[in-house]
């Protein structure tokens, strides 16, 4: 693949980067600039470079189905996400932009997600500026990888990067229908730094070297159905997969242990007792839990450690200590470690033990074995706790790292730039 260095003969060239600034916002209160502060380093090869560069992100989500029933206008949409603190307007984001920039680059922003007003827009640009434009997902086409839509976006520009990876996994107008419009027609298309890193550091966990052995994967969240692929994948790959987090229970149930009110994904337990059945001893599940009367944070509530069985009224909310050590010996013996999913509550003071013992767990480490954090909670468990030093990658895209995984390296925003 093209990279962004690799770029040429760009100076006063129209270059589209599709990038994600899905940041949480309100108004413009950003809390994490993470994700635009990523997108700095491609942007900024570009304007070396002499190029006019053209921004399209998404930002939030748009229900496109109570819109066409008209339940809802875009306005309407709108209106309630700020009020949920999600506002989906791109332009409040500008500011901070221009400020991680730094002020002698000109940033512009278009209303307009097409039309005549956007054309006009991209062609005012100078060399070496840049245009934020509107919420890719105020176009009903953008999801569906609409092919004027798509086409009319090329038109604007002489090449396209690609540094959203947290985008990859989606098939959409900004992200596989311009590049492959483009592609035909011969001009330029590339990945950014960002994508470059994460492509390179998820390759890794993919193509699975002798050096890299005992390889551990670390999975938690909530139902073992979403993540079938990835076990199915990583069970031909890895040496041990521990499994944290309320879809530990669906495979205890299998084990016949009683799981009292913790959350059970029913539709998955034939397929936990086919993995534990072929996993041949290498899924490793808690051996004990923290337990509550409430998951909601009221006074009085009752929360205990428990061994084994789970009682009635009761539920598991993280790994206790005896899991956490457990946990820990394994990953103290690994060369290479993937990790997507929380042991538990993280969000709540008394259930983030477990979270927190994987994190020091792949913080001794460091130096030792190549550490990966498959991005979604368990980066920002990583981020709240200060351990995202201490790994080798964070990853900007939870459900694309896991779907690269799964698919043995293919993206679709990725596959369509090779």
């Amino acid at each position: 693949m093209l990279t962004v260095k690799d770029l040429k003969g760009i100076e006063g060239k129209k270059v589209l980067v599709r990038v994600d600034f899905n940041v949480p916002h309100k108004g413009s209160e950003i809390s994490d600039d993470n994700r635009i502060r990523a997108a700095i380093p491609t942007i900024q090869e570009l304007l070396n470079k002499g190029a006019r560069v053209v921004l399209m992100s998404h930002l939030g989500k748009v229900d496109w189905k109570k819109l066409k029933k008209g339940e809802k206008t875009l306005e309407d949409i709108e209106g309630q996400m700020k009020k949920n603190d999600l506002a989906i307007a791109v332009e409040p984001l500008k500011a901070r932009l221009k400020e991680a920039l730094g002020r002698e680059v000109k940033v512009s922003f278009c209303k307009s997600t097409k039309g005549a007003e956007l054309k006009a827009a991209v062609a005012a640009l100078e060399d070496g500026s840049v245009l934020l434009v509107q919420n890719t997902r105020y176009e009903a086409g953008e999801e569906k990888n609409d092919p004027e839509l798509a086409k009319e976006w090329a038109s604007l520009v002489d090449a396209f990067v690609m540094d959203a990876f947290g985008s990859a996994h989606r098939a959409h107008a900004s992200t596989y229908g311009v590049p492959e419009i483009l592609k035909g027609e011969g001009k330029p298309v590339a990945i950014g730094f960002l994508v470059e890193k994460e492509v390179s550091a998820l390759s890794r966990c993919v193509e699975v070297k002798k050096e890299d052995r005992p390889y551990v994967a670390i999975l938690g969240g909530l139902k073992v159905t979403d993540k079938i692929q990835v076990i199915d994948t990583l069970l031909k790959k890895c040496d041990y997969i521990i499994i944290g987090g309320a879809m530990a229970y669906t495979f205890r149930k299998v084990l016949g242990e009683k799981i009292g009110s913790s959350f059970l994904d029913e539709s998955a337990l034939d397929y936990a007792k086919k993995c534990l059945e072929e996993a041949n001893g290498r899924i490793i599940l808690p051996v004990d839990s923290v337990i509550t009367d409430s998951f909601e944070p009221v006074e009085g509530r009752k929360v205990s450690v428990c061994d084994g069985d789970i009682p009635e009224g009761f539920e598991g909310v993280d790994i206790g200590p005896k899991s956490s050590k457990k946990f820990a010996e394994i990953i103290s013996k690994a060369k290479m470690v993937f990790w997507n999913g929380p042991m538990g509550v993280f969000e709540q003071a008394e259930f983030q033990s477990g979270t927190k013992a994987v994190c020091e767990a792949i913080r001794d480490l460091k130096g030792k074995a190549f550490t990966v954090c498959g991005g979604g909670d368990s980066a920002s468990a990583v981020k709240q706790f200060g351990y995202k030093a201490d790994f080798s990658h964070v990853s900007t895209g939870g459900g694309a790292s896991l779907e690269m995984i799964q698919n043995d390296g293919h993206l679709p925003g990725i596959d369509i730039i090779r």
